[in-house]
């Protein structure tokens, strides 16, 4: 048996923990290492369990706790040769010589984790696939501004997948931030809106995916709300009903109740 569960996903701060049976393993530690031990412990997980982190680029929100936690609980860290240039310049691993380049991918006990290239303005972005050992597969994508043809492959017959639904159109063009941060939200290295995560989750599930969660929404151009409802609109226009045919939520900035068993 296999648990999913997003400990906290939003422009403040992410991290994804997967259980394989009898390994564990984060993507992503994006906030305070004592804030990632209180949600890993909240959902019956040890930070000690966790020995391998995968982390899918270099943005604050994205590594925070990076350096602390690992020094602490001993974890191996895995990224694209991007990330990993990127983090040395910051000084934000603990020991850079221990660190792994994701490469082809990588086996962690029962788990195969692979990883492809995201739109985003940093070095080299990814997005990881987990197979796990009873045959299904989980996919996390967040933080791009277009679904490119790598990433929707990496996604594709998923049994679940976290997409990013970051932002409400309307909402960020009416919005109090800067043209130029809007002009790179709404940009092809950007992230991705509720529009096209709903187009995308329909063509996951007409691919086999029956179990989404919506993750890294903006508190100030989004709702959890119109995420949710935007995606279940256009898969009920594709003829599909909800907790029949695909059970879908919205990932919370910090963890709760919704954790997904495989």
């Amino acid at each position: 048996m296999a648990k999913f569960c997003p400990l906290f996903s939003s422009s403040s701060g992410n991290s994804v923990f997967i259980n394989g049976g009898n390994d564990s393993i984060l993507i992503d530690v994006g906030m305070s290492a004592k804030q990632i031990e209180d949600g890993l412990r909240n959902i019956g997980a040890e930070p000690d369990s966790v020995r391998n982190i995968f982390i899918t680029h270099e943005h604050t929100d994205h590594i925070k706790g990076l350096k602390v936690f690992t020094k602490k609980h001993k974890a191996r860290v895995f990224m694209t040769q991007g990330t990993y240039e990127a983090l040395v310049k910051t000084d934000a691993l603990d020991n850079a010589d221990e660190c792994k380049i994701i490469g082809d991918g990588v086996s962690i006990g029962c788990m195969n984790i692979t990883a492809f290239h995201t739109s985003h303005d940093v070095n080299e972005s990814c997005g990881y696939r987990v197979e796990l050992a009873n045959g299904r597969n989980i996919g996390v994508a967040t933080d791009l501004g277009i679904m490119t043809d790598e990433v929707y492959n990496g996604l594709r017959g998923a049994d679940l997948v976290m997409i990013e639904s970051n932002h409400d159109v309307n909402m960020l063009q009416a919005g109090n931030y800067p043209y130029m941060l809007k002009r790179r939200i709404l940009g092809a290295k950007g992230h991705l809106s509720n529009d096209t995560c709903a187009e995308t989750v329909v063509k996951l599930l007409q691919d086999g995916t029956t179990r989404f969660f919506l993750g890294h929404l903006s508190r100030e151009n989004n709702l959890p709300q119109l995420a949710y409802q935007t995606s279940v609109s256009a898969l009920s226009s594709a003829g599909a009903q909800e907790e029949n045919d695909y059970f879908i939520r919205v990932a919370k900035p910090v963890w709760d109740e919704k954790t997904m068993i495989l």
